[in-house]
């Protein structure tokens, strides 16, 4: 049947053939086994299946890749969740003495959903996305990265879409996977800068001197700004969304903005004007602050992330490679390289692949198929369905950011053994 076009009532026979033929599991149980980084480091991870009619099973774990695979090809979950390396198997935390079962590491993790946006995305509203307000997830992704890798000095990053409306990262250096919930939190909020509730008008408010992550930020920002808000999200066009962003003016601003606009209708010039006057009242002032045009800037545009994810070690988050069962699209990592032409409407569906995987093999692919297995020569391994599907790319980013993890660790061994030996 013709199954491209996801169908959730499909899932049910579309699950088995994923988990049994497609889904990366070698890559995977190599990503959170870190090489063995210490005895039990895989066994004792939690894993959170949701099964059909939401049915919700926690700690789970497994010894093996081999026991993984079984059980999720025997329970098929539509969604997979991961969470933290406990003290104890998380499978047996009923049979250990109370209090002795402790959530030890986890990766340093960051949520952005889209459905945070609401108040400043006018394309979109709750779970609906577009090209137009994915640019937030750019921005957010651009920003962060940034910070995390040049601010905090960490590497192994791996930016993953959730299957609908958001974005993950996994901060998967063995530094970050050792913080403490305060070092979390002071992380998390760091890189907090949209503070206050439905309540609150001007969620951003900028000080001198401005940080230099601030600074940092608003450079990104800036390269977006204006094609996405004054264009696409058109907040200087209708009354109500001008009434907003002159709701985050001072009142001699806004007064004069409302007489300019009544006359001029174009959005460029009218922010245009906007940014003379703020200029302007922010030189022939004393007072210390008065960023309003940079205010509104990161009001609109700024990642606003869910900080719990981030604060608690025990905290679940969706899988990469999990398939979201309302879209039927995978939950894929995001290579960076191409992080402006990311489209989430191109990541495949389980229906898409699946249906790919029952196609005949051209004389190109079985050609492919050869070289791999000259190339892996003496190496015996089932052939790798995925690359006959469009889920092979996104397993390939997934390939590239293993390699690199690898690469930190023969890193952070070189200087155990120089440090060592210097004594």
């Amino acid at each position: 049947m013709p199954i491209s076009d996801y169908d959730s009532a499909c899932l049910p026979d579309l699950l088995p053939l994923y988990y049994r033929r497609l889904f990366p599991f070698p890559q995977y149980y190599r990503w959170l086994s870190y090489g063995g980084v210490f005895k039990n480091y895989f066994q004792n991870r939690e894993f959170s299946f949701t099964l059909k009619d939401d049915i919700y099973v926690r700690y789970q774990s497994f010894s093996t890749q081999n026991e993984l695979e079984k059980e999720m090809q025997k329970m098929v979950p539509y969604k997979i969740d991961i969470g933290a390396v406990y003290s104890h198997r998380p499978s047996q935390h009923n049979t250990v003495k109370s209090g002795t079962f402790q959530a030890l590491e986890k990766e340093l993790v960051f949520d952005i959903d889209m459905t945070d946006y609401d108040d400043v995305r006018s394309c979109c509203s709750a779970a609906d996305i577009c090209l137009k307000c994915w640019t937030l997830m750019t921005i957010a992704i651009r920003i962060l990265d940034r910070a995390l890798r040049e601010d905090f000095g960490f590497h192994d990053l791996m930016w993953v879409y959730s299957g609908r409306r958001g974005v993950h990262c996994w901060v998967c250096d063995d530094a970050a996977r050792k913080l403490s919930v305060a070092a979390r939190s002071a992380v998390a909020e760091y890189l907090s800068l949209v503070k206050g509730g439905e309540e609150t008008v001007r969620k951003v408010i900028l000080l001198d001197p401005i940080h230099p992550f601030i600074s940092q930020s608003l450079a990104v920002v800036e390269r977006y700004f204006l094609q996405y808000a004054i264009v696409g999200q058109d907040i200087l066009s209708s009354k109500e969304s001008v009434d907003k962003v002159l709701g985050l003016l001072p009142e001699d601003i806004r007064k004069e903005l409302v007489d300019f606009y009544q006359g001029e209708k174009n959005p460029m010039k009218r922010w245009d004007k906007l940014c003379v006057l703020v200029d302007h009242k922010k030189s022939s002032s004393k007072k210390s602050g008065q960023y309003f045009d940079k205010e509104i800037m990161l009001q609109y545009c700024y990642p606003r992330l869910d900080v719990n994810v981030s604060k608690g070690v025990n905290h679940l988050l969706k899988s990469p490679f999990s398939v979201h069962p309302k879209t039927g699209r995978i939950s894929v990592p995001i290579d960076l390289k191409e992080l402006d032409t990311f489209d989430p409407f191109e990541v495949p569906t389980i229906s898409l692949i699946c249906e790919e995987l029952e196609r005949p093999r051209t004389d190109d692919a079985e050609e492919d198929e050869m070289k791999d297995n000259e190339q892996d020569a003496g190496e015996r391994r089932r052939i790798r369905d995925y690359k006959r599907t469009s889920l092979a790319k996104y397993v390939k980013v997934f390939d590239r950011f293993l390699e690199g993890l690898a690469r930190s660790r023969k890193g952070e061994m070189l200087k155990k053994s120089d440090l060592q030996k210097e004594f």
